[in-house]
């Protein structure tokens, strides 16, 4: 059994690190040395510096995300789907002494071509904290994820968080607009538009007139697109989800609220799990693995 070790959730923009003694995380840190973002250090340097103070003896360390890209430290192979939950930690790329990656998982088929980095350690984890037959998890780019007890069979992105981003600031749909505010009615307004009608290009430039005609407040269009999307996003890949399928969010509190609205709208109950909780339960299994 392991003592202690280091895990790391190194993504494009930001680093996370913890330090755990067992299943005890004994401190964390975090730092906006993403894999795009070294400003001329070696990724060497950089863990060298994140996880100061904390490798006076041997630890491993192993790391998730898109240090495993190819834009990251070393490519970490993906795993094709279906693909079992103990390949995960049975398939690591080393990097330098004491030091793995976890991999990627893929589907790379006529009708789905797909790729995932740092979900897959939150799956580890989210199989054990909350099984289910269908994963979802939001964010950037949302996963949803079919899944038994033994491997994950399939998933499919939907770029639902960045398509928000793109359309408020480099979009017409966002141009002119003043600051933003909070707004759950716009938020619902624009769910139920969304579930009611999810062929969504139709809809997008329908926002940009209904703040020019006065129908929407400008500060609340990033609530109201908000609600349309992720309503669209919804609608659609549960259009095929059988009723008795068990769903697990994995998702932060605020993102999961959102999708909770969206799922309850449509009448299914969902268990949510906290995307952090859920990563670092992944990352524990994969490093007691490591030791064994």
């Amino acid at each position: 059994m392991i003592s202690r070790y280091i895990a790391i959730d190194w993504g494009s923009t930001n680093l996370r690190a913890w330090r755990y003694q067992g299943d005890e995380c004994l401190e964390s840190r975090q730092s906006e040395a993403g894999v795009t973002r070294l400003n001329g250090k070696s990724p060497d340097a950089v863990l060298a510096e994140v996880t100061e103070g904390w490798r006076d003896e041997p630890t491993p360390v192993v790391m998730a995300g898109m240090v495993g890209s190819n834009a990251g430290w070393k490519i970490a192979p993906y795993l094709p789907c279906p693909a079992r939950f103990s390949a995960i930690g049975e398939q690591l790329t080393p990097v330098i002494d004491n030091v793995w990656i976890i991999p990627g998982l893929s589907v790379n088929r006529d009708d789905n071509h797909n790729v995932m980095r740092g979900e897959e350690t939150q799956l580890l984890g989210a199989r054990d904290l909350a099984p289910a037959s269908l994963y979802v998890m939001p964010g950037t780019h949302c996963k949803w994820v079919q899944a038994d007890a033994q491997q994950i069979v399939d998933f499919r992105t939907a770029m639902t968080g960045e398509l928000h981003h793109i359309l408020l600031r480099h979009s017409l749909v966002g141009t002119g607009l003043p600051e933003q505010t909070d707004s759950a009615d716009a938020f619902d307004a624009g769910l139920t538009r969304g579930l009611n009608a999810p062929a969504l290009l139709p809809q997008l430039f329908e926002v940009r007139a209904s703040h020019v005609l006065g129908s929407l407040p400008r500060e609340q269009v990033s609530e109201f697109l908000s609600g349309l999307l992720i309503g669209s996003e919804v609608a659609t890949m549960t259009a095929d989800v059988a009723a008795q399928q068990v769903i697990t969010l994995v998702a932060s509190p605020a993102l999961a609220h959102r999708y909770q609205r969206a799922f309850a709208a449509i009448g299914r109950e969902v268990q949510v799990i906290d995307g952090e909780q859920a990563f670092q339960a992944g990352i524990r299994s994969i490093a007691h693995a490591v030791a064994n």
